[in-house]
């Protein structure tokens, strides 16, 4: 009679107790623990060489980060294109070089194509003629002086996506929630190592008093 009463209780309990198979070992949250660090690092890393990319080094050297809008450069700087455009003497400037400079003088509207002619006039002023590398013919006006922003220093591809993101009209919305996002993942795994940190120290003082006579 006693021991059928107890068998039923022997099975609850250990109905309630979870597998071992079922529990992770130490080795699964030590990689679990390590993975989250990567990841952690590998979008800080990301991070950061995106800002150095597009806001550092332009800012450096008095550059000005872009985007290619067209298809006139291709298929070199195909659309989506980050070109940094770098101020450039005007003696220096080669033919060869890829020219920003304004459609109209003072106005923001720019197109960045290359140097096909150089002139210079007998009063000292020089004029370019620009030709973008996939259109048929050049440009129709010569380039002046008063017009140029300066020539192309580097290109990313794709990456003036972001950089039309983070600098044209919605950059008062993307950059809090970016920041936002940045900060909470940064928290989240403060918090997820504190608590892991923790439960190892748990385990390691039972496992301590357990091994003691």
């Amino acid at each position: 009679m006693t021991a059928s009463l107890e068998t039923p209780a022997r099975h609850r309990a250990a109905a309630g107790r979870p597998r071992a198979s079922e529990a992770p070992t130490p080795g699964e949250k030590t990689l679990r623990h390590y993975l989250g660090i990567a990841t952690s690092a590998a979008v800080l890393v990301l991070v950061l060489a995106l800002a150095v990319v597009t806001i550092v080094l332009p800012a450096l050297v008095g550059g000005r980060p872009l985007t290619v809008l067209t298809q006139s450069m291709e298929p070199g700087l195909p659309p989506g294109t980050l070109v940094v455009v770098k101020p450039t003497a005007i003696q220096d400037i080669r033919i060869g070089d890829v020219l920003t400079y304004q459609l109209e003088s003072g106005r923001p509207g720019v197109v960045s194509h290359r140097v096909i002619e150089k002139t210079m006039a007998a009063d000292g002023g020089v004029t370019f003629v620009t030709k973008g590398d996939n259109n048929a013919v050049a440009d129709e006006k010569p380039v002046l002086e008063p017009q140029i922003v300066g020539t192309l220093w580097y290109s990313v591809p794709l990456l003036g996506w972001v950089n039309s993101a983070v600098n044209g009209d919605a950059r008062g919305v993307i950059v809090p929630i970016a920041a936002v996002l940045l900060f909470g993942y940064a928290g989240w795994m403060l918090v997820t190592g504190i608590r892991d940190a923790r439960r190892r120290q748990r385990m390691s003082s039972g496992g301590a008093k357990l091994s003691r006579p």
